[in-house]
């Protein structure tokens, strides 16, 4: 049977309750336990796949399609075990479940009400999300429970979580709680005032916390310590102090060290290994000493905040570190890149184009493309970033002057972009696939497996096969593959299914280095083992990096 950790957060919203749930899995993963991680999200939102990255961050997407909270790729960014869609689970999906449940009349007209009928969904989501009763099962599920406690919306999980711990055996279930010891320089103190009312809420509603992380600007004194555990009616070893690191993999040594996961094991009475965190430390030491900087250009039109792509900067900076070297990441509003300024572009070692939606932007990363195609700099386009450069080459390489995406312009003479539904060459002849493919016009989600062709870039990197994550709606239109083959743009992989483009690139002899790819990698991208394609790109900024410095 399934034992749990549940992860709650006081006193402010972003104390890092996903850093935190992730580096105590990858201990308790050391020691031999196999742990799975499932995020409660509060908002009335089904799914993050609508909202807007500035408020939200990226949508992080699952090898079964998920579109979900960006924690899920702390979580496999610290563990082995790949996340699921139910995995993460949202107030709008528990009630959009129990009103189905109603109007199907499974609860035999009585009363629905928030207890016990969306407590119960939202324990039956959990034990879902640890796979109970199936091979797949978790030995230790760490649930982290989003929103701040005292927040209207977050009180029916506390409630769910607290009437679950109940039902359970006893040594079954822990409770962490996050909180903030925030220091106030002109008393030159720690306070810890915020993490006792905290504490004090939390028992209010009939949990009582079996370690408090604390996290201040710095480590926390062990009179500070020892005061909070009196107020919190803890031990003083069950107040972990927390303080900013420079580096998220320093995380699981530092809660090691302080003896969070022999608590926690001792709590659920798991017998289990020591821990084993030579790979963590090994991290730490090569970001420590990187024997190269390099500089990349990231043209995008979400760059106001770095959230919306989260796991394309961890992505480049797990390939820095696979090549001794670190990354430094300039962000560039693709809406002020123009023909007078986009020469700025040559000051990096590469360029990387980023997804996206909407038209907003477009016209500055065609240009980056260009300039990166035109001047042999190292050049990844990821979804969207491949689009823009297939519009590219056929705008300037291939005689489409005034070819797009059916996105941006639907009245373009030249859709080189399109949905399935709209593949038509300048004639107006249909080229969909409409009997054998079921994507449609929606989006595609989730992992799919590509052919990639012989003596390629793409082979060289991936082998025969690439299975990758995608989520975007517009294809690269059949209709005009030969015609921009014939000009010189190599397609290198195709999907085994459907057919469709999923890489593009130059030959070798024409650019060192100018891929674009469909998919998007960065979601497979782990610190320990790093990526293929993002350390193949990172090799080649450290060549331009070595030619031009």
């Amino acid at each position: 049977m399934t034992q749990y950790v549940f992860v709650t957060g006081g006193v402010v919203s972003s104390l890092g309750k996903g850093i935190a749930a992730a580096s105590l899995a990858a201990i308790l993963e050391s020691r031999g336990i196999n742990v799975t991680l499932i995020k409660l999200d509060p908002y009335i939102n089904v799914d993050p796949g609508t909202m807007s990255p500035f408020q939200h961050g990226e949508v992080f997407v699952t090898d079964d399609g998920a579109e979900t909270d960006l924690d899920l790729g702390h979580y496999e960014r610290f563990i082995r075990r790949s996340m699921r869609k139910t995995n993460n689970f949202t107030t709008g999906q528990i009630y959009d479940s129990v009103i189905r449940k109603e109007r199907r009349g499974e609860y035999l007209g009585k009363t629905v009400q928030v207890i016990p009928h969306i407590t119960n969904e939202i324990q039956d989501f959990i034990r879902r999300g640890a796979a109970e009763g199936t091979p797949d099962e978790a030995q230790v599920a760490i649930v982290e429970i989003g929103g701040t406690v005292g927040d209207i919306e977050s009180l029916p999980f506390l409630e769910a979580v607290r009437q679950m711990s109940l039902r359970m055996p006893r040594h079954h279930s822990a409770f962490v709680h996050l909180t903030l010891v925030p220091f106030i320089p002109a008393a030159g103190e720690l306070k810890t005032k915020p993490t006792q009312h905290s504490v004090q809420k939390l028992r209010e509603i009939g949990i009582a916390a079996d370690a408090l992380l604390c996290r201040a600007d710095r480590p926390i004194p062990d009179d500070e310590r020892e005061k909070i555990s009196l107020f919190a009616n803890l031990p003083q070893d069950a107040v972990i102090s927390v303080w900013d690191a420079d580096s998220i993999y320093k995380i699981p040594r530092m809660l090691h060290e302080q003896g969070l996961d022999a608590l926690i094991c001792d709590k659920l009475q798991l017998r289990c290994g020591d821990a084993e965190l030579a790979a963590w430390d090994a991290l730490v030491q090569a970001e420590a000493h990187p024997r190269h900087v390099l500089r990349i250009a990231m043209v995008g039109k979400y760059t106001d905040l770095s959230d919306s792509y989260k796991s394309l900067n961890e992505a480049l900076r797990h390939a820095a570190l696979k090549n001794a070297a670190r990354v430094e990441i300039a962000y560039l509003d693709s809406e002020t890149l123009e023909a007078d300024n986009v020469d700025q572009l040559g000051a990096f070692d590469a360029i990387l184009v980023p997804g996206g939606f909407g038209k907003r932007g477009v016209e500055g990363k065609i240009l980056a493309a260009r300039y990166a195609r035109e001047q042999r700099i190292p050049y990844l386009g990821i979804c969207l970033g491949m689009q823009v450069a297939t519009i590219e080459y056929a705008r300037h390489m291939a005689g489409m002057a005034h070819a797009n995406s059916t996105e941006f312009d639907p009245a373009t003479p030249y859709p080189v972009i399109a949905l399935i539904t709209e593949w038509k060459d300048a004639s107006g002849q249909v080229h969909a696939r409409s009997a054998e493919s079921d994507l449609g016009g929606t989006m595609r989600l989730g992992a799919q497996e590509a052919r990639v062709q012989p003596a390629t870039l793409a082979h060289a990197i991936y082998g025969d096969l690439v299975n990758e994550r995608h989520r975007h709606r517009y294809e690269a239109n059949v209709a005009y593959l030969d015609r921009l083959q014939a000009a010189g743009l190599v397609i290198s992989a195709y999907t085994t299914r459907e057919h469709l483009t999923e890489i593009v690139e130059l030959p070798q002899s024409v650019h060192p280095w100018f891929m674009g790819v469909q998919f998007h990698p960065e979601f497979k991208s782990t610190p320990r083992d790093g990526h293929p394609l993002f350390s193949a790109f990172v090799r080649a900024a450290l060549q331009r990096h070595a030619a031009t410095r």
